[in-house]
Parts: structure tokens; sequence; C-alpha cells
């Protein structure tokens, strides 16, 4: 009478071996798109320095959502290669012949990779787009992080209206300070410039509260001047550019955007 143990079927050590290899490849392309997808989700807070420097506006809230995607990929991909090999190493201790791994594993994850490149590409072309497109429609950003938009009206009138814009919205003009006429005033001349301040403190506290030296540029403040070419602008520090300079907490940053809604309004 044969032993059991001696028809026991024995596992060739070059399957393991090569099962493991398959394994530790799975899990490192699992990582690598794990790392990518962190580098990509941070790619936020690069287009934040940029724009902290002044030089323009970028969108950025997508980079987060590829990234995670990318992540959730690679965690997938470990889960799944774990999954096969340890079924794979039970089918060959059983002595039975594994079935021939079907590709589409391999290709469905290539083709996910794919498409998600293909939208970082879209997006990073309409992040291009926006900002040079901005830049056209909305004048430009200086290096301070100030924008400037051109106005249809003379200065007066642009004054005029953003007064009765803000007296509409029950916001209250600190200061209209006419540049222009102290410096005739003074004997020198210079061409019509008008600085509009004005704030509401339920609005402007929780900034403050939030990150004091935001009150440095609090009032907000609407430049409107007339350039050597008889050309009306209408600026304005950038909302983006006030949350990055003082670290605002993005549930507040509508507290000071409305600066560029009444800028829009009164220059069309």
């Amino acid at each position: 009478m044969s032993d059991r143990t001696d028809a026991a079927p024995r596992v060739s050590l070059s399957d393991l071996l090569a099962a493991e290899r398959t394994y530790l490849a799975w899990l490192r392309t699992g990582l690598a798109s794990m790392g990518f997808g962190f580098v990509v989700a941070r790619f936020g807070l690069y287009l934040q320095e940029i724009q902290f420097a002044g030089r323009t506006v970028l969108p950025r809230g997508y980079s987060v959502v590829f990234g995670t995607a990318l992540i959730a990929l690679g965690v997938a991909v470990c889960l799944l290669a774990t999954w096969h090999h340890l079924r794979l190493v039970r089918e060959l201790r059983r002595g039975e012949e594994p079935p021939p791994r079907p590709l589409a594993q391999a290709g469905w994850f290539g083709l996910l990779l794919a498409l998600v490149g293909l939208a970082m590409a879209i997006y990073l072309i309409s992040t291009r787009g926006s900002a040079s497109g901005g830049a056209e429609e909305g004048g430009q950003m200086a290096a301070k992080g100030i924008i400037d938009k051109a106005s249809n009206h003379s200065v007066e009138e642009t004054v005029s209206r953003l007064e009765d814009l803000l007296r509409s919205r029950s916001v209250k003009v600190f200061a209209l300070i006419d540049h222009s006429g102290e410096a005739e005033k003074a004997g020198m001349k210079m061409r019509p410039t008008k600085l509009l301040v004005f704030g509401n403190p339920s609005a402007g506290t929780p900034l403050m509260l939030a990150a004091p030296s935001v009150a440095i540029d609090l009032p907000l403040k609407i430049l409107v001047w007339e350039d050597s070419d008889g050309k009306v602008w209408v600026s304005y520090n950038s909302s983006e550019y006030l949350r990055a300079r003082h670290g605002l907490p993005d549930a507040l940053l509508g507290n000071i955007a409305v600066v560029e809604k009444l800028a829009a309004k009164a220059a069309e």
C-alpha cells in the first residue's frame, strides 16, 4: 500500500519563484501608480506657488481628482495581484495545472492609465488656455497679484457705477480717494485716478479672525484709472492672491471674491 505522502504533488521551486517575481512586479506597478498619484495630487500646491508669485491665475482643483484616481488604481492593482498570487500558489500546491492567465488584467490597467493620462493632458491644456484667455479677457495680472479690467466708461462714470453697486448691496464705502485731484492741488498734473475703499464688517471680520494679517489688505479696494492712451482700467487685488498671501481658508474665499464681480459689473 502506497504512502499518501509519497503521492502528494510536489511544487516546482522554479514555478513558485516565477509566480513570486510576477507578483512583485505587479506590486511595484501598484506602488508606482500610488506614488505618481500623490505627485499629481500635490501638483495643485505647485500651481498655488505660481499664483502666489502673482504671475498668473490657474485652476487647480482637478489635480486632486486625478491624483486620487491614480492612488485608488494603484491600491486596486496591489489587492488584485495579491488575490491572483495566493490563488496561483494554492493551485500549484494542489498539483493542478493552472489555467493560462488572460491578458485582460494588464490590458485594462494600461487602458485606465491611458485614460487618466489623456484626461490630465486635456486638463493641462485647458489650464493653460484659461490662464491666457483670462489675461486677454480680464486684463493682466501684475507681479503683485493685481488684475486690470478694461472699462467701457470714463473714470467718473465707472466710479459712479461702483458706488451704485455698493449702495444696492448695502456695502459701506469707507473712502473715495481722488489721487489726481490731490495731485492737481499740489500743482502737478495726473491723469484721472480714483481709489474706492469699501467693505462689510460681517464679511471682513471672519477673514481677520482666520488670518489677522489680511487686515493689511482690508477694507477691499478698487482703483479706477486712465492710462496714457486714454483707456480706463479697473484694478484690484486678486482674491486668489490674497488667499495665498495670507493663508485664508477656501471656505472664506467668497468674502473677498465679491470684488471681482463688482469690478466686472462696473466696467461692462
